[in-house]
């Protein structure tokens, strides 16, 4: 794996731990989290940056496969251009199912470099 994809794959095992610290914070419950104006935009933020790192990742790296990547790449493009369109369900169950799922994902992905 090349030095740069390399450090989309760390900058995307980062965000995933900051948004397992979020989830702590509202005690991984969604109605704390709706209520935690701080902690959505953040969540959302982070979101933005792994659909923005899997995009530069496979631009770099295209043979190195990341499931679901166009639906993460599409999330980014949804919160970056049609904010008022994010559902706080559908970024909590993001953040529940798939995040863990993409955490393992990136996890071998680094064991092979």
């Amino acid at each position: 794996m090349q030095p740069r994809a390399l450090k989309y794959i760390l900058d995307i095992e980062s965000v995933i731990e900051e948004l397992e610290h979020f989830k702590s914070l509202v005690e991984n419950n969604f109605e704390n989290y709706q209520k935690e104006i701080v902690v959505k935009r953040a969540t959302e933020r982070n979101l933005e940056i792994i659909g923005e790192a899997i995009k530069k990742f496979h631009s770099i790296e295209p043979n190195l496969k990341i499931s679901s990547s166009a639906k993460i790449i599409g999330l980014r493009n949804l919160i970056a251009h049609a904010y008022d369109s994010v559902d706080d369900e559908i970024i909590w169950a993001i953040i529940q199912k798939n995040i863990p799922a993409l955490s393992e994902e990136i996890k071998k992905i680094k064991a092979g470099n």
